[in-house]
C-alpha cells in the first residue's frame, strides 16, 4: 500500500486512523486500540483538544505534578509542572522546603522588552535609507494603529523602532528593529502583525519617495518577531548565612558552600558542564510553563541564546561566599504571557493558573525562574554530595517495574528491597527473577 496520500487534513478523525493502521501496523487492531483509548471520554472536551492542532488523532498524556512550599517573595505556593522525567518534581519540591527555612527566594523583573525585526534588502546609499526612515517612523506608529489600539489600552505596545545596518555581513541587509511591550500576553501574533504592517508601510512609502524611486525597489525578505529578548529579564536568588546551612554527606557547612560554588563556577568556564548545568535549570522551567500553557520551545532558544551572551555557552546561574553567606541566583530571559493561547482554553491551565493565585505576566515570571533555581539547586547538592544517580534512580525506579511488568506485590517488595540497595535495571530485574526462582 503506498503510504502517500492527498486530502489527509480533510479527513475526519476516524478516517485519518483507519489509513495509519492500514498502512502502518498492517491493520493492527491495538495500534488503534491505543490511539482510541486516550480519547477523553467528554466529547466536547475531546473536541476542544482536537481543534488545538491539525491532524489529531488522540491526546499524548505527560504527568500534571505540584511541588509545594515554595516561598517567593514572603507569598507561599505550590507550583504545577509537568514533566515525564523522574525525580524533577521530587527534587523542585525539596529544594522549595530547603529554602522556606532560610528566608525563602526573592525575585526581581529587570525588564519586559520584545522585539520583532523587518528583514530587507536596500541596494541604495545607506544615508538616504537613514533620512527616509526617520521621516516615515510616526507613519509606522499611525499605521499600526488598529492592531496597537487594545494592548495601548493596558499600557503596552510599541516602544521603539530602529534601522539597522547590516550590509558589512550580507550585501544590502538592513532591518527595522522595533521593541515592544506586551504587557500579559506571550505577544507572539501582536507583533507579527505590526511587524507586517511595518513592512507594507515601508514598501509603500519608498515607492513615493522622489530619492528612493531612483534605487532599486526595496525587498522585504521576512517580517518576524524574535524569541530573544535579551531586556526581557528576570532574577530569582536565594541567600543564608552559612551558618544555616546543613551538613551534607560528611562535609561541614562550609565545605558544602565551597564545593556548591566551586561546582558553579564550573559550568560558568566549561560549555560542556554548562549544557547539562542549564539543561537541569530547564527542567524546572519547562515543567512549569507547559503547566500553564506557554510556549517551552520559544523559551527554551531564548533562554540558551542568553547563555551565550559572553561569546562562549555559560551556566545560567551564579554562586558565590559573601562574607559568611552563601549566595545563588538565576538570571534569565522569559517572553511568556497569562492570557491568550492556550490560558483560556485548556482547562488544565487555567487550574494550574488558578493554583498560582492568577499571576500576571511578570509575576509568572518569577514563578518560572524560581522553578529553575530550586531544581539547579536540587541537582548541585546532590552532585556535590552523594551523587546525581543515588536520588534519580530511587526515583526511576517505578518506570523500571513498570517496564518489566512487575505486579503489586512484586513492586512492593521491590520498593523496600531497594531502600538500602543500588538501583539499576539489572539488579531490579535480577531481584524480580530471584524472587520468583
Amino acid at each position: 500500500m503506498s503510504k502517500n496520500i492527498s486530502g489527509f487534513s480533510k479527513k475526519s478523525k476516524e478516517e485519518k486512523i483507519e489509513w495509519l493502521i492500514a498502512t502502518y501496523f498492517e491493520g493492527n487492531l491495538q495500534a488503534k486500540e491505543t490511539l482510541t483509548s486516550y480519547w477523553n471520554t467528554d466529547q466536547k472536551l475531546q473536541q476542544l483538544h482536537d481543534e488545538f492542532i491539525e491532524n489529531t488523532v488522540s491526546n499524548f498524556y505527560l504527568p500534571l505534578g505540584v511541588a509545594p512550599n515554595f516561598i517567593i517573595n514572603n507569598k507561599n505556593y505550590t507550583l504545577p509542572m509537568v514533566i515525564e522525567e523522574s525525580s524533577v518534581v521530587a527534587a523542585a519540591a525539596k529544594a522549595a522546603k530547603y529554602w522556606s527555612t532560610r528566608g525563602g527566594f526573592k525575585t526581581t523583573i529587570l525588564g519586559q522588552e520584545k522585539i520583532g525585526q523587518v528583514h530587507f534588502i536596500f541596494k541604495g546609499e545607506t544615508k538616504k535609507l537613514n533620512s527616509f526612515i526617520d521621516e516615515i517612523k510616526p507613519m509606522f506608529f499611525e499605521d499600526t494603529k488598529g492592531i496597537t489600539k487594545n494592548m495601548s489600552a493596558r499600557g503596552g505596545g510599541i516602544t521603539s523602532i530602529s534601522l539597522v545596518d547590516k550590509t558589512s555581513e550580507i550585501k544590502g541587509y538592513y532591518q527595522l528593529h522595533a521593541c515592544f511591550n506586551t504587557i500579559d500576553s506571550m505577544g507572539a501574533n501582536f507583533i507579527n502583525s505590526c511587524l507586517e504592517q511595518f513592512s507594507k508601510t515601508l514598501v509603500r512609502e519608498a515607492g513615493l519617495n522622489e530619492d528612493l524611486k531612483k534605487e532599486e525597489p526595496i525587498e522585504i525578505i521576512m517580517s518576524i518577531l524574535s524569541n530573544y529578548v535579551p531586556n526581557c529579564l528576570v532574577k530569582a536568588e536565594v541567600r543564608c548565612p552559612i551558618e544555616a546551612l546543613e551538613s551534607e554527606d560528611g562535609l561541614t557547612k562550609s565545605q558544602f558552600a565551597e564545593k556548591f560554588v566551586r561546582a558553579v563556577e564550573i559550568a560558568r568556564i566549561e560549555p560542556h558542564r554548562a549544557v547539562t548545568h542549564n539543561k537541569g535549570i530547564m527542567n524546572g522551567i519547562d515543567a512549569v510553563v507547559l503547566a500553564t500553557g506557554n510556549d517551552f520551545r520559544a523559551v527554551e532558544a531564548g533562554i540558551h541564546a542568553y547563555a551565550c551572551k559572553s561569546g562562549q555557552y555559560r551556566s545560567l546561574s551564579q554562586a558565590s561566599i559573601k562574607g559568611e553567606e552563601l549566595c545563588f541566583s538565576l538570571e534569565i530571559p522569559l517572553a511568556i504571557g497569562t492570557v491568550g493561547g492556550l490560558t483560556n482554553l485548556h482547562p488544565l491551565v487555567k487550574w494550574s493558573m488558578q493554583l498560582l493565585g492568577s499571576p500576571n505576566a511578570m509575576q509568572l515570571m518569577e514563578i518560572i525562574a524560581v522553578a529553575g533555581l530550586a531544581q539547579n539547586f536540587g541537582a548541585l547538592r546532590s552532585l556535590v554530595t552523594s551523587g546525581i544517580q543515588k536520588g534519580h534512580m530511587k526515583m526511576h525506579l517505578l518506570n523500571i517495574l513498570n517496564q518489566l511488568n512487575a505486579s503489586s506485590l512484586e513492586k512492593e517488595a521491590a520498593l523496600n528491597y531497594f531502600k538500602t540497595t543500588a538501583v539499576s535495571y539489572s539488579a531490579v530485574n535480577d531481584f524480580l527473577k530471584n524472587k520468583n526462582a
